[in-house]
């Protein structure tokens, strides 16, 4: 199918006609147009809208997407925050042996949570839950923790249906860890309601509604530890899944993710902000230069994740919509998704539009008829259901989508005002074809694909000087691969 789009692409009327419609329709998109003469203009034409979902008649697959967000509960969200407040401060130095308050308590609790939901899977044998304490000895250090402690994150995995895709990971994070005002008080009530308790309730909700159903690859519900005293536990689990060689392949990280209300008395609960790294930390120096010379800067592993997240978003027409930010974080702050970068890993982080910094890190306490402290009533509940579903769309469509396409790269072995894509197959039995994807290269997302069937190779009449290209695999069910961005190679 697709060497037939190639040979039909390089005939000369073949390749101005498409040449001509993809410009009507970007002239038709830019006048705000967009509709029935669209629909027209562009009837025939072998481009065609990057969200083919689009349409009323929705695939059985994404309409089973559309049932497990659909579970996910505003109340059951609502509670996960509330209880982790009632265990007092979470902060990683406190108590470990109250069964009522510290961190240890709150540990055993997402635990035992994690094995309700394992025992409601019924998922037996290869497929069965694993719901297991993650754990590392640290310290002392120089900065937030002056005692030997134990980082302990609290882990529950779901194994991928499908053996040859088993291995693929993908993460939802969020840390449960609390602290007050001042970094080191161990004993002072640190609620963290917003920070981060939303995240481990969007962790632990999408835990209950995923489990129930099978997915290709494995799906890693993940509470950290230590995020307050340095992204220590995230960061060591990373750093062991890089020695292990795991293959990691997106990280989506919630970190105050529960109060869409700005100090300025706007509420920004149409929008979730999701940041993503440019340059990948661990790039050798000929690789930045290769990453200069083609201009890929803005087209990072992170980078491709999240367009993905932004993407399948609109496919589920999600109230939540993600606002992508250019940059690895805030400034002044970290989070736990800087951890998984740095050990090699494609990580986003979600966080609210506007933050109130009189409930982050502050002790509770009211001053002049000011309320200061991280407390429960000011987590919107429908808005973290929310952005819970953010991450389900995202995560639901990476764990059953085939691999990212590998080593895909323009042809660039003489001059020439088309462009000659290859790339190597997917290795998944039920990959159905392939899709290349485009933009002008001062836009920001995709805007423009073709399907190019089962082949790994395909031209089109474009300059490749004028453009970035990136291909994606499709499986027999509609889910699509995060793109695989193309490189330059002389074959």
């Amino acid at each position: 199918m697709a060497k037939a789009a190639a040979v039909a692409l390089s005939h000369p009327a073949q390749a101005a006609t498409l040449s001509i419609m993809i410009e009507i329709r970007r002239i038709v998109e830019w006048a705000g147009a967009i509709g029935l003469a669209a629909t027209a203009l562009l009837a025939g034409c072998s481009a065609t809208s990057l969200n083919p979902e689009a349409e009323s008649n929705r695939s059985g697959a994404m309409q089973d997407v559309d049932r497990m967000l659909a579970e996910v509960s505003p109340q059951a969200v609502k509670e996960i925050v509330e209880t982790l407040v009632t265990f007092g401060t979470r902060h990683t130095l406190s108590d470990t042996e109250s069964d009522t308050r510290g961190i240890g308590a709150a540990r055993r609790w997402i635990h035992r949570e994690f094995e309700k939901i394992a025992l409601l899977s019924e998922r037996t044998d290869g497929e069965a839950m694993k719901v297991y304490f993650d754990s590392h000895a640290y310290g002392p250090d120089r900065r937030r923790v002056p005692v030997e402690t134990e980082i302990v994150n609290v882990v529950a995995e779901l194994p991928g249906s499908m053996l040859s895709a088993r291995s693929r990971r993908y993460y939802v994070i969020g840390h449960y860890d609390s602290r007050a005002g001042e970094a080191l008080d161990t004993t002072t009530d640190a609620p963290g309601a917003n920070d981060d308790a939303s995240g481990v309730a969007v962790v632990m909700e999408l835990a209950r509604v995923m489990s129930k159903r099978r997915y290709d690859a494995t799906i890693v519900f993940m509470a950290t530890a230590g995020e307050e005293q340095g992204l220590l536990g995230a960061r060591l689990h990373a750093t062991v899944a890089r020695e292990r060689g795991e293959d990691i392949r997106a990280v989506l990280s919630n970190d105050i993710v529960g109060d869409p209300k700005s100090p300025s008395g706007r509420v920004f609960d149409k929008h979730i902000r999701v940041f993503s790294e440019a340059l990948p930390r661990t790039l050798a120096a000929e690789d930045l230069a290769r990453i200069r010379s083609l201009g890929m800067e803005n087209d990072s592993p992170s980078r491709q994740i999240a367009r993905y997240v932004a993407e399948t978003a609109r496919k589920h027409g999600l109230a939540v919509q993600p606002m992508l930010i250019n940059r690895t974080d805030r400034f002044l702050r970290g989070g736990d998704h800087t951890s998984f970068n740095e050990a090699g890993y494609p990580a986003v982080r979600f966080t609210i539009v506007e933050e109130n910094y009189d409930r982050q890190h502050q002790d509770v306490r009211l001053v002049d008829g000011v309320q200061f402290g991280d407390l429960p009533e000011y987590v919107d509940a429908q808005y973290l259901a929310g952005v819970t579903r953010v991450n389900g769309a995202a995560l639901a469509h990476l764990a059953n989508a085939p691999s990212t396409p590998g080593n895909a790269r323009i042809v660039t072995a003489a001059l020439g005002n088309d462009t000659l894509l290859r790339w190597n197959a997917s290795p998944e039995a039920d990959v159905a074809g392939y899709e290349v994807v485009w933009r002008a290269t001062i836009e920001h997302e995709w805007t423009d694909v073709h399907d190019a069937g089962l082949e790994t190779e395909v031209t089109l009449p474009f300059s490749k000087d004028n453009h970035f290209f990136g291909v994606r695999a499709y499986d027999r069910d509609g889910y699509r691969s995060p793109v695989s961005f193309c490189g330059a190679a002389g074959r």
